[in-house]
């Protein structure tokens, strides 16, 4: 099912289904597209799905930080959610969840996160010493998979384009700088909301570590593992993610 960008205010997102609100958190390298079987698995399912834009590359270069972002998707929360929501986000998208969830809890009903960052990541960075060179670039986007040819030409497209613009390319480098600052090891004991976390077992990027670290210090989460899987579990394994996801979410209604 192909989807369709709305705009409203100030706000760009796809949406799909009715029921309980899923908001979907895209990492900082990724886009809508990140959560296509997601969305269609879940808003078949009595879900009502939201993907928002978030605005990497719209905010002032001052406010390009993971806070500002959180701030953002509140307001997309309250604008669009009759209801406290799940928020589920991948890689810069779980960190973005978990400041919010810490920031306004009363907005989150349950956090889901797969590949987050908020403790410790190998992050791009600064790590393009070969921008233009196409190869080096499609190298760096493989090895963000378990199987490197979830890599399509597409995405590597998309990230060299991204690297390559020098406004794009600056905002990146901080919002990754952002995310190595904001640790949230001292803030994790602090929430309490449901969390489920979703990890690729070959995660390289935020290593299988962090999740043993995360669901040590979440007070109310579980851990599950997706073997043969790297940092983007929802696009290389989406069948198993999905079902992981959709089995949580149901245990919390018992």
């Amino acid at each position: 099912m192909r989807f369709i960008t709305k705009k409203e205010k100030k706000f760009s997102f796809i949406e799909a289904g009715e029921g309980h609100p899923l908001i979907l958190l895209h990492g900082l390298m990724g886009g809508l597209s990140n959560f296509e079987k997601t969305v269609n698995f879940f808003s078949e399912r009595g879900y009502k799905v939201f993907v928002p834009v978030l605005p990497i590359y719209d905010l002032p270069v001052l406010n390009t930080n993971l806070t500002t972002i959180a701030k953002y998707v509140a307001k997309f929360i309250e604008a669009k959610a009759t209801e406290p929501v799940t928020i589920v986000g991948n890689s810069m998208g779980g960190h973005v969840g978990l400041i919010l969830t810490l920031a306004r809890p009363e907005l989150v009903k349950n956090l889901v996160l797969t590949g987050s960052s908020g403790l410790y990541e190998r992050t791009f960075g600064d790590s393009f010493p070969r921008k233009s060179d196409k190869e080096y670039i499609k190298k760096k986007t493989q090895e963000v998979f378990f199987n490197p040819s979830i890599a399509t030409d597409e995405l590597v497209d998309e990230v060299f384009s991204v690297v390559n613009d020098r406004m794009k390319g600056l905002k990146t480098v901080m919002l990754a700088r952002s995310a190595i600052k904001h640790n949230m090891l001292n803030d994790l004991p602090k929430i309490t909301a449901p969390v489920c976390l979703i990890w690729g077992k070959q995660d390289n990027v935020t290593p299988p570590e962090v999740a043993i670290d995360m669901n040590k210090f979440l007070p109310n989460s579980s851990l599950h593992w997706i073997e043969n899987c790297g940092h983007a579990a929802m696009m290389e394994k989406p069948d198993e993610f999905n079902q992981i996801l959709y089995d949580w979410l149901q245990s919390l209604k018992k």
